[in-house]
């Protein structure tokens, strides 16, 4: 499905794009083409795509995985992705806010060896969308997303960057994360403002070992909680001695800002305090 065949079912069918939803289609081929690649989907795999769109990806992950399982919020895609997704019986499309769906009874009826996410995500909802699959216990092995640019150096950021957050360190616990690709503002009708990139999340095979999985996320919120002030100030309800003691062993101190501090360590001072 080429650029202009896209073009003519959005416009025969007078679709309209809502902001609201954050809709920039992409169109271009070689990208699409990439993304396939580079996600090693194969006959074994069932793909969840969160927002098709007009169908430029499903078409082509219909080519190449066992399934394709959309879910679209807006309904006033169906003809259009009718339109494009005619010839292919192994996608199935559910209308309806991903969030509020129970995923894991939908995936009951599917035969697969692998589960793969792969999708082009408006900013303002990716976030939401890689918890969901944390917290409904949705058994993914790799979510491949493209995101706004800058949303996506924050997922992927190295201990000591200005982009490194408590949201690193939540997505890290989880996920092997790699940015796959980088992607011009200018393969997407209508065009956005910013670029995007494709990242990979792969989920651990052994999560780094953390005592109580509570008490570390709110540690990690707390020091995050000023990014420009120490862990002195940030932590200031909790027991500073133990916590200079484990933070010494490191070559850290209460001085320390959070964004000096790796997941291993504060991992560290959970299991320790």
């Amino acid at each position: 499905m080429h650029y202009n065949d896209i073009k003519n079912v959005i416009e025969k069918n007078n679709f309209s794009f809502k902001k609201k939803f954050g809709q920039n289609f992409i169109v271009d081929q070689n990208i699409i083409m990439s993304i396939i690649n580079k996600s090693n989907i194969d006959k074994d795999t069932l793909v969840i795509e969160i927002g098709p769109g007009a169908g430029s990806l499903t078409v082509m992950l219909a080519e190449y995985a066992k399934n394709v399982l959309c879910f679209e919020i807006d309904e006033t895609l169906k003809v259009v992705l009718n339109e494009t997704l005619k010839e292919y019986d192994n996608v199935d499309i559910v209308f309806g806010d991903f969030l509020k769906q129970d995923v894991n009874s939908y995936l009951k009826k599917y035969n697969y060896k692998k589960l793969y996410v792969i999708a082009n995500l408006p900013y303002y909802i990716t976030t939401p969308i890689i918890m969901k699959f944390i917290e409904d216990n949705i058994m993914v092995d790799k979510l491949i997303l493209m995101v706004q640019k800058e949303v996506g150096n924050r997922f992927s950021a190295k201990v000591g960057t200005k982009d490194y957050s408590s949201l690193s360190i939540f997505l890290n616990y989880y996920f092997d994360i790699n940015k796959i690709l980088d992607v011009s503002r200018n393969v997407f009708i209508p065009k956005p403002n910013v670029d995007s990139i494709v990242v990979e999340f792969c989920k651990k095979n052994s999560k780094i070992y953390v005592k109580n999985e509570e008490l570390f996320f709110k540690l990690v919120r707390d020091s995050f909680k000023q990014k420009r002030k120490t862990i002195r100030n940030n932590l200031k309800e909790y027991d500073l001695d133990k916590i200079e003691s484990i933070l010494t062993k490191h070559n850290l101190s209460l001085q320390s800002r959070a964004e000096q501090i790796s997941i291993e360590v504060f991992a560290d001072i959970v299991n320790n305090y």
